[in-house]
């Protein structure tokens, strides 16, 4: 899948979050990846000052560390979204 820097695909990923059990907030912090995952809670916080590209691909490493089942997600456009993520890797 090729990744599209554009606001509708963040909103995508951000679909996800909102789909699935984790809640996604934007908030400013030190975090050396640019984001932080608490898993207790199950809150993720990205860098609100990231640009767009750093956000999307933020939320793409944030999936794959989270392994997201698309079983679990009732709407099929979400569950077709997170399979083609999952069979795409990033390269910095």
């Amino acid at each position: 899948m090729t990744i599209k820097y554009t606001k509708h695909f963040l909103d995508k990923l951000e679909n996800l979050f909102a789909a699935s059990e984790y809640m996604l907030r934007y908030e400013k912090g030190n975090f050396k990846s640019g984001y932080c995952i608490l898993n207790e809670t199950k809150i993720v916080i990205i860098n609100k000052y990231f640009p767009l590209e750093g956000k999307i691909n933020a939320l793409i490493d944030i999936l794959s560390q989270l392994q997201f089942n698309p079983k679990d997600f009732q709407n099929k456009a979400d569950q077709d979204f997170l399979e083609k993520l999952g069979q795409t890797t990033l390269k910095f």
